[in-house]
C-alpha cells in the first residue's frame, strides 16, 4: 500500500516506479532529461530530432510536416503540440497527461490545455520574469547573493555609458548583457567606443542593460530544486566557455565537467550556501522547482559572483542527473516531479544536502557540445550516429556500438556521442553537431582544453561530411537560427 506521506528516498523512488500518470518531456531532443524514463514509469519523450534512428524505446518523433522557420525552442514545442501524430500518440496512451519542457511560452500553455494536459512548471509569465537578467540581479540582492559590481540602466550612447560607469566606479573595461538571450549572443565585451559601435544596435533602445565591471573569472554552474521542504542543491560544475574548437561564439557555453575537486572546498561550500539562499528567495517570489545558477569565480581572489539564473532545466542537467549521488539517491529532477505531483512528502533537505556535498558522492565526467565552427554552409551527407565510440592508441576515434546509456562508457578511452546533426540537414556556422560525454576531465587544471578532448573533437568532426549547396538554395533560409536547442 502506498504511503500517504513519502518520508524518505526509498519511498519517493517507489512512488515514481509505480507512477500511472503519463509524463512527457517535449523538446527538440531528449538530451536534457536523458535516462529519466528509467526512474519514472510512464515517462516518454516527444522530440523533433530523432537522435537515435528510431532505436530508443521511449522517444517518439513525428514525421516532418510543413512549418514556419523555427525561431526558438518554444516554436519547436508549439509545432509538436499541434502535430496530428503527437496528438494521436498522447490520446492513444490515455490518462491525465503531464508535460515538462526545456522552454515554453503562453502559447505552449494554451496548446497543453487543449490537450487536457498539465504543465509541471511554474507559469511561463513567472518564468520569463525570473529569466530576465536584470530581475536576477535584484532577486540575488534580496537573497544576499552578490552579482559582479554592476549598474542596471538604459544606455543612450557611449558617452552616457561612460557617465554611468564613472558614477558607479566600474571602470571602462566592461561586460554588458541585455535582459534576455543566450550567452555568446547577448553578452558584449566593451573596452572602447569602437567596441560599443559594433554592438550599438543591440544595446541602445533595448531597455535596462546589465553593465558589469569586467573581471578575470572562471565560469561554473550549479543546479537546484526549490521544494516546499527547502531547496535541494546539486554539485558545482565547471563550464566550458568559448573554446574555438567547439563553438564560434565568444563567451558561448559549450559544455561542463563534474568532478569533486574542480574547485577548492571553500568555493564549493560557498556556492552551495548561496544557491540554497537563492532558492529560498525564489520560493518567496512564487517560483518552485528546478533551476540553475551560473557563478563567476574570480581567479585572483576566489570570490563568487552571481552570473545568471536559468529558471528551468538546462544543458548541464544531464550531468547533474547522472552523477554518482543521483544514482545513489535519486536524480535531482525527480524532486521537481515530486513537487508538482501534489503527493505529500516530508523530507530532511538539510540531511540530503549534506550528503550530496560529500566529495565521495561525485564521480568525474565531462560533456562537450560540438558545433560546426567554420564559416561555411553546406548540406550534411554524413554524421556519426549515436552510440559508444572508442579512441584508439593512435588517437583515431571509431564507432564501437549503439547505446543510449551514457553509463555504458567504461573508461576515458570511450565516449557516448549523441547525434544532433542529421544527414540532409544544413551544416552552417554554429550548427550543433552533437554532444560527447566522457569519463574524466576535458580541461586541464588551468581550465584549457586538454589533448584528449581535442582528439575527441577532431575525431567526431572528421566523421562529418557535406556537399555544396545548389546555387538556387543559397538564401535567407540558411541563416543561423541563433538559439540553442539544448
Amino acid at each position: 500500500m502506498m504511503a500517504t506521506v513519502l518520508k524518505n528516498i526509498s519511498e519517493i523512488r517507489r512512488f515514481f516506479h509505480r507512477n500511472e500518470d503519463p509524463i512527457y518531456f517535449i523538446s527538440a531532443t531528449n538530451f536534457n532529461l536523458l535516462g529519466l524514463d528509467e526512474w519514472v514509469k510512464n515517462f516518454k519523450y516527444i522530440c523533433y530530432i530523432d537522435c537515435y534512428g528510431g532505436k530508443h524505446p521511449n522517444v517518439f518523433c513525428p514525421s516532418e510536416q510543413p512549418h514556419a522557420e523555427f525561431q526558438s525552442i518554444e516554436d519547436i514545442n508549439n509545432y509538436l503540440l499541434q502535430h496530428k501524430e503527437v496528438i494521436d500518440f498522447i490520446k492513444r496512451r490515455g490518462g491525465k497527461p503531464k508535460f515538462v519542457f526545456l522552454m515554453f511560452d503562453e502559447e505552449t500553455e494554451r496548446l497543453s490545455k487543449e490537450l487536457g494536459a498539465t504543465v509541471w512548471f511554474p507559469k511561463a509569465k513567472l518564468r520569463q520574469n525570473m529569466d530576465n537578467k536584470i530581475e536576477t540581479v535584484r532577486i540575488g540582492n534580496k537573497a544576499g547573493v552578490p552579482s559582479v559590481p554592476n549598474a542596471l540602466s538604459e544606455v543612450k550612447d557611449y558617452d552616457h555609458l561612460k557617465k554611468i560607469c564613472d558614477k558607479e566606479n566600474l571602470g571602462h573595461d566592461l561586460v554588458l548583457q541585455s535582459a534576455f538571450g543566450d550567452s555568446g549572443h547577448t553578452t558584449f565585451f566593451i573596452k572602447n567606443e569602437a567596441d560599443f559601435r559594433r554592438h550599438e544596435s543591440e544595446i541602445v533602445g533595448q531597455g535596462e542593460i546589465k553593465i558589469m565591471k569586467r573581471i578575470d573569472c572562471r565560469g561554473s554552474a550549479i543546479e537546484a530544486c526549490a521544494t516546499k521542504e527547502g531547496t535541494i542543491v546539486g554539485p558545482l560544475m565547471t563550464e566550458l566557455v568559448g573554446f574555438k574548437e567547439l563553438t564560434p561564439y565568444r563567451g558561448g557555453w559549450c559544455g561542463n565537467e563534474i568532478l569533486a575537486t574542480a574547485f577548492p572546498p571553500k568555493v564549493r561550500e560557498k556556492a552551495r550556501d548561496l544557491t540554497f539562499k537563492f532558492g529560498e528567495q525564489l520560493r518567496k517570489e512564487g517560483y518552485r522547482g528546478y533551476f540553475e545558477l551560473d557563478f563567476l569565480i574570480d581567479k585572483k581572489t576566489g570570490d563568487l559572483w552571481l552570473g545568471e539564473l536559468n529558471p528551468r532545466i538546462t544543458g548541464a542537467s544531464s550531468m547533474t542527473n547522472h552523477a554518482a549521488f543521483a544514482h545513489a539517491d535519486a536524480p535531482l529532477f525527480l524532486f521537481h516531479l515530486l513537487e508538482f505531483s501534489k503527493k505529500k512528502f516530508d523530507l530532511d533537505v538539510d540531511e540530503l544536502n549534506s550528503r550530496w556535498a560529500d566529495p565521495e558522492m561525485i564521480d568525474g565526467w565531462s560533456q562537450m557540445v560540438i558545433k560546426h565552427t567554420e564559416d561555411s554552409v553546406d548540406i550534411c551527407t554524413e554524421a556519426p550516429e549515436t552510440g559508444i565510440y572508442k579512441m584508439l592508441e593512435d588517437g583515431r576515434v571509431v564507432f564501437d556500438r549503439f547505446d543510449y546509456h551514457r553509463r555504458a562508457v567504461e573508461s576515458e578511452n570511450e565516449a557516448f556521442f549523441l547525434r544532433i546533426l542529421q544527414p540532409g540537414d544544413y551544416r552552417y556556422e554554429g550548427a550543433d553537431i552533437g554532444i560527447l560525454v566522457t569519463r574524466g576531465r576535458s580541461m586541464t587544471k588551468s581550465f584549457q582544453l586538454n589533448e584528449r578532448a581535442k582528439k575527441w573533437i577532431h575525431g567526431i568532426k572528421r566523421a562529418v561530411d557535406g556537399k555544396p549547396l545548389p546555387t538556387a538554395q543559397a538564401g535567407p533560409e540558411l541563416s543561423d537560427p541563433a538559439f540553442k536547442i539544448l
